[in-house]
């Protein structure tokens, strides 16, 4: 099922909640490092009691045994999507999907701020390769390794679906509507462009979080990306 994902980017579990407190329907939100960090387990409890579903965005990366030892841990939180960094190699992605039974496992390939040039220069990855096949390359280790998906930019959507089949979830982020500014994003695409491009799910965050609206800027953009 296709869906709009709202990044809750908030500094503490007030702003988050006085957010979330404005819809009357269920939606799918993602808790990032800056909010889980700051209140821990208890903001997806919270989150949970209104009825949400969670993308809880940690991207873990480590050692096998210390990964498989996280998931362990946040597994009793129910959420429905997890991910760690696909660069942390089969062995530690084999050991988080075995703590995970009932949540989706998403592995992060090249985050949508780094560009080509910063994937040349700085991370220092094969300068004959462009990112469109470093993602899909670890997309494919990925699937091999149990993973139920990836997050990508939506521009690499149609390559991956190609290759390993359109049950492979894709999750992207990096989405701004026309005309929004894409502040640290590089590798951005409207909720349309998404859609026809094959994403699973959005992610979209400050367009909606941010808007003097919000209600009525997730629902535009949520018809935008599912073509209502």
């Amino acid at each position: 099922m296709k869906d709009v994902i709202v990044a809750l980017d908030f500094k503490d579990k007030e702003t988050c909640l006085e957010f979330l407190d404005k819809f009357d329907e269920s939606i799918f939100v993602k808790v990032g490092m800056e909010l889980f960090y700051k209140e821990g387990p208890e903001i997806i409890k919270l989150i949970k009691e209104r009825g949400h579903k969670i993308f809880l965005d940690l991207k873990l990366h480590d050692i096998p045994n210390t990964v498989g030892g996280a998931f362990r841990s946040l597994s009793s939180l129910n959420v429905e999507m997890l991910n760690l960094h696909i660069a942390g190699g089969s062995e530690m992605i084999k050991r988080a999907k075995e703590e995970l039974p009932n949540s989706t496992l998403l592995g992060v390939t090249m985050l949508t701020s780094i560009d080509e040039k910063t994937m040349h220069d700085e991370i220092l990855i094969n300068s004959r390769l462009s990112v469109e096949q470093v993602v899909l390359s670890y997309a494919r280790f990925g699937k091999e390794s149990g993973l139920d998906g990836i997050v990508c930019s939506a521009q690499e959507v149609p390559k991956v679906k190609e290759e390993l089949g359109p049950e492979f979830l894709t999750v992207t982020p990096g989405i701004r509507p026309q005309g929004e500014d894409t502040g640290d994003q590089k590798r951005v695409v409207t909720p349309e462009d998404a859609r026809n491009l094959g994403s699973d799910y959005i992610v979209c965050g400050r367009p909606i979080t941010r808007s003097e609206d919000p209600v009525s800027s997730y629902r535009k953009i949520r018809e935008e990306f599912l073509g209502l």
